[in-house]
């Protein structure tokens, strides 16, 4: 499963969904940025097993937190679960850009 692309992502938080931009490369494992409230960041511990991706981030803002990222493709959509630090676990969603 391809998961390489620019994805518009909405994450479901606490304080409310919070959008950015997903940019995944895919070679050897899985790479790429994440940006959002005016910030870029690498994603990091990127894999890809069968019809499952995984990422993490490290953000700064609203708060310094790492978000840990699973998700799986519905067609050209990408939609999961991401662990919010200490904030527990939601969900996520992400369309072609």
């Amino acid at each position: 499963m391809a998961f390489a692309g620019t994805y518009n992502i909405s994450i479901n938080t606490p304080m409310g969904k919070q959008e950015g931009t997903l940019t995944l490369a895919e070679d050897g494992g899985l790479t790429g940025t994440m940006a959002a409230m005016g910030d870029s960041v690498d994603i990091k511990n990127g894999a890809v097993n069968g019809d499952t991706a995984t990422w993490a981030v490290d953000v700064t803002k609203p708060m310094p937190l790492t978000l840990e990222f699973e998700g799986k493709k519905d067609g050209d959509n990408l939609s999961g679960s991401v662990k919010l630090g200490a904030f527990g676990a939601s969900t996520f969603e992400a369309t072609p850009a």
